[in-house]
């Protein structure tokens, strides 16, 4: 898939129909991954909650034609914007989908007068931790100075996630 065949705008109402079987598509990816094949069948972000982030703008989605191909949620702390799930489907992927939805994130919220750009993900997954380091995302290794996501990483290892392979990442919007 070239470039030229996706487009990105806010997610509408009924875009949230679409997204649980692009987050589980994308998430068979997990299958492959020693530790972590267990994540290929978990259940997606329920469809209420995605259209609460709908109503309050804070969701793009990328289409290929007329079909969903990706997309990106997020929720403001404070002025720190948070991103809770980006999923790009496994068909459209390796075509800067989700590069482009995250760079529309964060001129969005650099225009939004957000400081910066979180998220918790895998750290040795090459989609997850290494994708976002080459979009500027750093770890954060102080996560005394970072209470909230030090909670979300709690959070997920609660969850049954493996505390030693996540960690979460920044981006400075300045």
């Amino acid at each position: 898939m070239n470039k030229e065949n996706w487009s990105l705008r806010l997610a509408r109402a009924d875009d949230a129909e679409k997204m649980p079987a692009i987050e589980q598509a994308a998430g068979q990816l997990f299958a492959d991954v020693s530790g972590l094949s267990d994540l290929a069948g978990h259940a997606p972000i329920p469809i209420d909650r995605l259209q609460r982030y709908i109503r309050k703008g804070h969701c793009l989605v990328s289409h290929r034609d007329e079909e969903m191909v990706g997309f990106l949620v997020t929720e403001p702390f404070g002025r720190e914007l948070h991103i809770w799930e980006m999923d790009v489907h496994p068909a459209a992927q390796r075509s800067g989908v989700g590069s482009g939805l995250l760079r529309a994130c964060m001129i969005d919220a650099r225009n939004s007068a957000f400081r910066a750009l979180t998220l918790t993900t895998f750290r040795d997954v090459a989609w997850n931790a290494p994708f976002y380091a080459r979009l500027g995302f750093e770890e954060v290794t102080d996560l005394d100075s970072h209470p909230r996501l030090a909670s979300e990483l709690a959070a997920d290892a609660d969850n049954g996630l493996p505390p030693d392979r996540r960690c979460a990442m920044i981006q400075f919007l300045s």
